[in-house]
């Protein structure tokens, strides 16, 4: 029986949606929402914005209340609550770091291009090869 959830939000719908699937399918389990900033790079989407802003803890905190704001958000909708962590490193090793206090991860993937997965990596799968539990990905 899983009774722990951990699900990778980033913002994107695609981690909106795994956390709407996380709420519907283990609608008893207590849930974790874990928000990791990436380590600035130029070629890290959202974390570019981190590695450019004056103040880099300003700047991660306002990424991180917003994603953390929208997963309170989905939870209510399912008239329930989530814990959100924050990471601060590479996604995909944070995930698979947290994974091991966990019955189950679920990540969204964004389906990128080649470019995008030579270049900055797919989080979802490094998840999926590297998990110490299972891992449910959500399209």
């Amino acid at each position: 029986m899983i009774t722990r959830v951990l699900v990778a939000m980033d913002g994107s719908e695609a981690s909106e949606r795994a956390l709407q699937y996380a709420l519907e399918v283990h609608d008893d389990a207590e849930v974790t929402v874990l928000y990791v900033a990436g380590e600035p790079s130029s070629m890290m989407g959202e974390a570019a914005g981190i590695a450019l802003a004056e103040d880099l803890s300003d700047e991660a905190r306002e990424q991180t209340e917003a994603v953390a704001d929208r997963a309170r958000e989905i939870a209510s909708e399912h008239d329930t609550t989530v814990d959100v962590e924050v990471a601060m490193g590479q996604p995909g090793k944070r995930i698979v770091e947290r994974a091991d206090d966990v019955d189950t991860v679920i990540v969204g993937t964004h389906n990128g291009s080649l470019v995008d997965r030579l270049l900055v990596g797919n989080v979802a799968q490094t998840v999926f090869k590297s998990s110490p539990v299972s891992v449910t990905v959500v399209r």
